[in-house]
């Protein structure tokens, strides 16, 4: 039996030509480079690998999030959301 997820905003991907990204319900940025971008949603731990990723918009107060560059891969991970990311840590 599936397990209910308690969801606080929705969650929805398009990819445009493997190029553009957007991404809605993103609740943290944990990591980003050129070639890897780590975000956690409540639907689990999202992976967007590929090169020359740039994240072009963020909104943390809406959870949108655009990343552009040589597409790859999305990877999910039901790993729960860890305490604190990337911008936690900036804005302590």
């Amino acid at each position: 039996m599936a397990e209910e997820r308690k969801v606080s905003m929705p969650h929805n991907m398009v990819l445009e030509d493997r190029r553009i990204l957007t991404v809605s319900g993103v609740a943290d940025v944990d990591s980003f480079d050129e070639e890897t971008v780590t975000v956690f949603t409540d639907f689990g731990e999202l992976t967007i690998r590929g090169s020359n990723l740039h994240i072009n918009r963020l909104s943390v107060e809406t959870g949108d999030l655009t990343v552009e560059g040589n597409i790859s891969a999305l990877i999910y991970s039901d790993e729960a959301p860890k305490s604190g990311g990337f911008f936690s840590k900036v804005f302590r």
